[in-house]
């Protein structure tokens, strides 16, 4: 997906206004339609990209919040095998391992990726001429973590491991609210949309089960969306 940095700057503003020469009418200099909720964040809004934020192409569910810190009933054993738990006491230099637990290690740290609270803001410049569009968002809402199938340990214990692996700070859940707005140049005949919500940092790892003897179960990979910051994404079509 290609993108281009243009001039984009964070002010206070009705939803969806535009300064100059747009299809909505403009605001008037020195007025603020809702100065108690309006905000301003310092996200990604300076790149503006090409097409819509991309839905996951993996299989991936949202994690409840009260599941967060839970770990799996019985990790790698969804058949009820029976599975070594302790040292043989017949075996007193067999190699033991600990009771079995559930592993998760991160293996690659990929991109924020974008996921929208509330509608698609949109304004037309119909003019000859560079105009500023501004929005402001509508909704408040949570954005928490997503995982694909198959993780052995909690989605808390999985989020601790990709903080320590790529010295990042994430959390479990990360709340959008409404009164946050953006402004942005629009090019002549151009239309800029704008999303408000949460960049989540997309990440792939290994999780498995380690059994007391020390064996292991298949490594799955994992993927992963983790809420990191919130934001708008801009695009232009």
């Amino acid at each position: 997906m290609g993108i281009a940095t243009r001039k984009c700057l964070l002010a206070s503003a009705a939803t969806a206004m535009m300064l100059t020469g747009l299809t909505t009418p403009a605001l008037a200099a020195g007025t603020d339609a809702s100065p108690s909720l309006s905000t301003s964040v310092d996200s990604e809004e300076s790149v503006i990209n090409t097409a819509p934020p991309a839905e996951p192409e993996e299989d991936v569910t949202d994690v409840p919040e009260e599941s967060v810190s839970q770990e799996p009933t019985d990790p790698g054993n969804p058949d009820g095998e029976t599975l070594p738990t302790q040292k043989p006491s017949d075996s007193p230099a067999a190699e033991y391992c600990g009771p079995t637990r559930g592993v998760y290690r991160a293996t690659s740290k990929g991109g924020n990726k974008h996921k929208g609270v509330g509608p698609t803001l949109s304004n037309y410049n119909n003019t000859s001429r560079t105009a500023e569009s501004r929005f402001e968002s509508e909704m408040t809402g949570e954005v928490g973590v997503a995982v694909s199938a198959g993780l052995k340990v909690s989605a808390s214990a999985m989020v601790a491991e990709i903080e320590g692996t790529y010295n990042v700070d994430l959390s479990m859940k990360i709340t959008a609210k409404m009164g946050v707005s953006v402004r942005v140049d629009t090019p002549p005949r151009k239309t800029t949309n704008a999303k408000f919500g949460v960049f989540r940092l997309k990440n792939t790892g290994k999780s498995y089960t380690q059994y007391s003897n020390c064996s292991t179960s298949e490594k799955k990979t994992i993927t992963s969306y983790s809420p990191i910051k919130v934001g708008w994404y801009l695009w232009e079509s």
